[in-house]
This record gives structure tokens, sequence and C-alpha cells, in this order.
């Protein structure tokens, strides 16, 4: 069977690399926010891929689709030829839905094209929707699809296209322990990223001095169950998001340790600290506080002190060239910086060591 993962753009290898050290199934390609692959198991363990923002059945690849709308017919034929009824039997066999009230299709493709998003959804929706005997929703109203609607994903890059069923009934970036929020929380598969990239073990002592709803620890708990868990933040009410989205998570998660304290005077020993993730306010969504709101540089020093000798923090920056002259003046060396796009920014995930 073979599968298509979206992610965040950047993130493509690491959703790869997670497919692949849990066994989930064979890579074949990696594209713009993409990860095509193979399974000889489908089962429900694809509903639990951390790094992705959704999981798809890939029906189709289609190549020689170019710019004009009479290039459209070759992703129509498609469509016409999937086999719908049978990729619902595999949805369900995945852990999905295998009935439905209805079809709705999102589209997206890279280039200009002389055709627009609700061209290329409107044909292949009518195509599936007609050999299922279901109602078609089209989204070019603006309106969302009602519950139970088969969702189906259109992408086109350079002359290929991929066409694709959404395996689950929701996205799986919507995790069910976020129960409550504040502004600024973290992008769960971005936190699940971040987490694998630090190379957590089992043993490890895992700080997050901005630890805000707790996004970043939950998933590392997913991740790596025998890690200790520390959360700290300055705000009471996101802690207090924090603790009761943890309950809701796994096990491990409930039994991470959550504090109120200022990150530029972190509460826990020098040279104690084995990983360090964070999401740290720089005054975009969240403002700093404590002795951040004066000297947001003190967050470097304090990483600095509170990492052991071979401890690694991996953190989500913007602005990242500044801050990493930053961190570099406080004694921190840069391993590794990768930019993201996420939600019409561009942030780094910046590797930091002492």
């Amino acid at each position: 069977m073979r599968v298509l993962a979206r992610t965040l753009r950047g993130l493509e290898d690491v959703a790869a690399r997670e497919i692949t050290a849990r066994g989930l199934g064979r890579v074949e390609l990696t594209r713009h926010r993409e990860v095509w692959f193979t399974t000889d198991r489908p089962g429900a363990r694809l509903l639990d891929l951390r790094t992705a923002d959704d999981v798809f059945l890939l029906a189709a690849a289609v190549d020689g689709v170019g710019h004009t709308k009479p290039d459209l017919a070759r992703v129509t034929e498609a469509a016409r030829t999937i086999a719908p009824r049978e990729l619902l039997r595999l949805r369900g066999r995945c852990g999905g839905a295998g009935t439905a009230t209805g079809v709705d299709v999102a589209a997206s493709f890279l280039g200009k094209r002389n055709y627009n998003r609700y061209d290329l959804e409107d044909t292949v929706g009518t195509e599936i929707a007609t050999a299922l005997a279901l109602p078609y929703h089209s989204r070019r109203g603006g309106s969302a699809p009602p519950e139970g609607t088969l969702s189906f994903r259109v992408t086109v890059e350079d002359t290929r296209a991929a066409l694709a069923l959404r395996i689950g009934d929701r996205p799986l970036h919507r995790r069910d322990y976020k129960q409550a929020s504040t502004p600024g929380t973290l992008h769960p598969p971005l936190a699940a990223a971040m987490a694998l990239l630090a190379g957590i073990e089992p043993g490890h002592t895992v700080l997050d001095p901005c630890c805000g709803t707790g996004t970043l620890l939950i998933e590392t708990a997913h991740f790596v169950p025998g890690a200790r868990l520390l959360g700290a933040d300055h705000d009471p009410r996101a802690l207090a998001a924090a603790t009761g989205n943890a309950t809701t998570a796994t096990a491990t998660a409930t039994e991470a340790r959550w504090l109120r304290a200022d990150a530029g005077r972190m509460p826990v020993g020098t040279g104690v600290v084995d990983r360090l993730v964070s999401n740290p306010p720089w005054e975009r969504q969240v403002a700093g506080r404590g002795a951040l709101a004066a000297r947001p540089d003190r967050l470097y020093r304090e990483i600095r002190r509170v990492l052991s000798p071979t401890g690694t923090a991996v953190l989500l920056l913007h602005d990242a060239q500044a801050q990493c002259a930053a961190a570099t003046a406080a004694g921190l060396r840069v391993r590794e910086t990768r930019t993201l796009s996420l939600f019409g920014t561009h942030p780094s995930i910046v590797t930091l060591t002492g």
C-alpha cells in the first residue's frame, strides 16, 4: 500500500526518518511538503505518525500535468480510475471510517498555472463523488465540508500530480490532548520534529524553560517514555494548560514536572540538563517576561549554564542570524540551522551545544 505524508516545509527529511525508524514503511520519495512511502502492514499505526501534519492513502500519481486547463484532463482520468471503494476499505483497515456522507477535495500546486485550485478540486471531486454515488462538497464557496466527508488531496509539483485520500477523520496535527491552548502555542508536528532532532534518550533530563501549554514535552513523551521531563513557564495560566493537556496525553506525560519559573533564572543546577527544547517568546505572539523582558540574551547564558558537557539545545527561533550571534556570545556553538515555512513565517530550528 502506498502512503503520502504531508509535512511542514523543511521537515520532509525528519518525517522520512521517523517513518523508517519506527518501521512504518519504506520511503520512496520526498518532495515539497510530502513523503511518499510504501507499507506491507497497513494499520492504525499510521495515524500515530507524529512529525507529519496529515497522512493519506496515495491513490494515483499522474505525470505530464502542465500549466494549462486542458492538462487537467490527465488528473480527471486518474480520478475516474482509482477504485474509490477499495480505498474506503483500506482506509477502514488503517483506522479511518469505512463509510462517508460525501466527498470533498483540497488542492495545491507550485508555480503559475492557467487554472486555479478550485478548478482542480472540482474536476476531481465530481468524478469521485459520482463513482461513490455521494454528494460533492465544493470548497469554491468557502464553506467547510460537513462531518463524515471523505477528504481527498491533490498536489502538483512540476508536472507530477498526486491524488490521495485522508486516512483519519480529521488532520493528524489536531491532537486529542490539546484541550487547552494559549497564544503562541506550538504546532504539534513541529514540536515532535524538534524532539526527534534533539536525540533524546531514556534517562535524559529534558527541560523546556518556556513550556507554554506543554506541547514540546508531551510530544517528547510519545517518542521517549523513559525521559525525565521538566517544564517551566512564567505564566501560571500556561502552566495550568500544560498540566491539563499532559493529563489527557500519554501516561509518561502525566509524570512531567511543571513549575512557575523565570527562563532567565532557571531553577535547576549547573550542568544537569541533557536536552533543552523550547520555543522562546521573543516578543511575537508572547512577550518576554521576568529577566527576559529586559535582557533576552540571558536565556542563552542560562542554557549554557544548565546544559551538561554533552548536552544539546534545540530551539525554534525567529531572526535566527541575530539569535545565533547572541547564543555564540554566551559560549554556545551552533551545530545546525534548519529554516521552515510556518503559516507565512520562516523561523528556524537551531541546534546548539555547549
